[in-house]
């Protein structure tokens, strides 16, 4: 790998490290009740309302149509994420350190799986949230689910729904991206130069 390539990647990796202090994902809801609109901030840890008491508003509404409770701490994934973003952090740090294209593009590859696999997650996630609804809730409606969008927005009854990375994850996607390009761009120049 050429000098900057090993600098960037480097600067990629380190970049990740900020999912500890920003929010990886937003989710917003907004209704003729709640104008201002409401929301939660998923992080690499934890998970918090956009304002102090929308989580416990959101749990509130939630209850009414038999959609369990979000509970943070019974989230598993908000436990060993922060391990798994070190890893991978010390994974790209040391790709940069040995030099290797080989090492890179495994790398790269290790990141787009993952990425992917933590989209999956949180889609199995919101699916069992939205789908899985106590039959004995206060308000029923036949054949609803209440499941957010992935990515994206989407009307629930009467909230208009938005799902979207928040600052700490386009930090990552752009971390990501970064070190797919760079694999791309080392694996064309090693070809040219065997060519």
């Amino acid at each position: 790998m050429s000098r900057a390539t090993r600098v960037l990647v480097a600067l990629a990796a380190f970049s990740m490290a900020i999912v500890y202090v920003l929010p990886l994902w937003h989710i917003g809801l907004e209704a003729p009740q709640y104008p201002e609109g409401i929301g939660l901030y998923i992080a690499v840890d934890k998970i918090v309302g956009e304002k102090p008491q929308d989580l416990n508003s959101i749990n509130g509404l939630n209850h009414y149509i038999g959609m369990k409770a979000i509970e943070p701490d019974d989230i598993p994934e908000l436990r060993f994420m922060p391990k798994i973003i070190a890893g991978l952090i010390a994974a790209g740090l040391l790709v940069a350190a040995l030099g290797r294209r080989g090492l890179l593009t495994g790398y790269a590859s290790l990141l787009v799986l993952f990425s992917l696999a933590g989209l999956a997650d949180f889609y199995k996630w919101s699916y069992d949230y939205g789908h899985n609804l106590d039959p004995t809730a206060a308000i029923k409606v036949p054949g609803m689910s209440y499941q957010p969008p992935l990515i994206g927005s989407k009307q629930i009854l009467n909230f208009h729904a938005t799902s979207w990375p928040a600052s700490g994850g386009w930090v990552l996607i752009g971390a990501v991206g970064l070190i797919v390009v760079l694999a791309l761009l080392e694996h064309r120049r090693a070809r040219a130069a065997a060519a």
